[in-house]
């Protein structure tokens, strides 16, 4: 197995960054490694997400997780590995938001590939992080409500 985690935090409230992360069809407006994200079907667990990497091919997500305002998370298979991509917000006392923000990948090949690819996948995490977060302080943040 191979993790990394990156936690940040942001004066918005839970609901705000949740509408942000929440909203799958306009991540490339904030996740800048994505050309192309489009949630497949209702946004559920099981449901499906196209994501396009930056020069890559299209890769297939499988929503595991979603806890409105607190949780989001997705499965992709790759190769020998199972890439686990994590979104967990907490409310903070007197406001605002800790988001962190984690890979875990596992599988047969996840000791071959982990310590290759995951630097690779999680060098923009921070990047994305504040991106996701100076979205979601804008007053007139777009998003969806669940």
């Amino acid at each position: 197995m191979w993790q990394h985690e990156y936690t940040a935090e942001t004066a918005a409230a839970p609901h705000a960054v949740w509408a942000v992360l929440s909203d799958l069809d306009n991540w490339t407006d904030w996740d800048t490694s994505m050309e192309a994200v489009a949630l497949d079907g209702p946004f559920e667990v099981g449901g499906k997400v196209t994501m396009t990497p930056a020069g890559q091919q299209p890769i297939v997500s499988v929503i595991t997780r979603i806890e409105p305002e607190r949780a989001y998370a997705d499965r992709t298979e790759f190769g020998g590995a199972v890439l686990d991509f994590s979104h967990t917000l907490t409310a903070l006392p007197g406001g605002g938001t800790r988001v962190v923000h984690r890979l875990e990948i596992t599988g047969p090949d996840a000791a071959l590939l982990g310590p290759e690819l995951g630097p690779m996948i999680t060098e923009d995490f921070p990047e994305a992080m504040a991106a996701l977060l100076a979205r979601a302080e804008r007053p007139e943040r777009p998003g969806r409500t669940v």
